[in-house]
């Protein structure tokens, strides 16, 4: 199965069928029928056969999804079956919230490594990493293998940031500020933007107690 096979949205549903699957194998749960998995992931059961379709994976009548092949399955696609060490540029709020989050090391994604610009932040320890100076960059991210970039800076720092890390080997880059990054062929970004999604979040809050109060019309549900 070649990448081009699966479709930008169905790798976005991925992570979501993955903790899904997860969730349910904690509860010794051995097979799964897609209605079931669908009702767990929150998503239309039509939409995650063929997802998972398009992994060249099927269930079997009657039985529905064996969990440990649909772990590994997916874990292999999303290549989270292996670790991706991270560097987070930006020891803010957001930097040291994201370096001290376990989850990310449960899942493959490990920091290595936090810088920064500011000399009352270098030096600093975050769950147990030393505050690096921005200039470090270019010679630690590949003594520390590091994969992925995330910049938590401010968002006039992010572009200048985000050569750095490139220089430095960086191809895979998520960028928490609200600017877009012009970055060269072969680099990806993945931008999470907080206060669009919030924005997002307050259309629905908005529609749903439009509805409840009969001003409203009811979306309709995903396809």
């Amino acid at each position: 199965m070649g990448d081009k096979d699966v479709s930008s949205a169905t790798v976005a549903r991925l992570p979501n069928y993955l903790r899904s699957v997860m969730d349910l194998a904690a509860e010794d749960v051995a097979n799964v029928s897609s209605d079931r998995l669908a009702n767990h992931a929150g998503v239309n059961p039509a939409t995650l056969r063929r997802d998972l379709a398009s992994l060249g994976v099927t269930g079997t009548r009657g039985v529905g999804y064996d969990i440990k092949y649909l772990t590994f399955q997916i874990s292999v696609i999303l290549g989270v079956n292996q670790e991706w060490p991270v560097a987070v540029v930006g020891a803010g709020n957001i930097g040291r919230a994201l370096t001290s989050y376990q989850g990310l090391a449960s899942r493959g994604f490990p920091v290595r490594a936090v810088f920064d610009i500011a000399e009352d932040k270098i030096g600093t320890e975050v769950s147990g990493l030393v505050v690096e100076p921005l200039s470090n960059v270019s010679h630690r991210i590949p003594e520390l293998n590091v994969t992925v970039g995330v910049i938590a800076t401010s968002a006039d720092a992010a572009q200048s940031v985000a050569q750095l890390l490139i220089d430095a080997g960086i191809q895979s880059i998520l960028n928490f500020t609200a600017d877009s990054l012009d970055v060269p062929e072969g680099v990806t970004v993945r931008r999470v933007d907080l206060a669009t999604e919030l924005q997002i979040l307050s259309f629905y809050q908005q529609r749903e107690s439009a509805v409840a109060d009969g001003t409203g019309i009811p979306l309709k549900p995903k396809p």
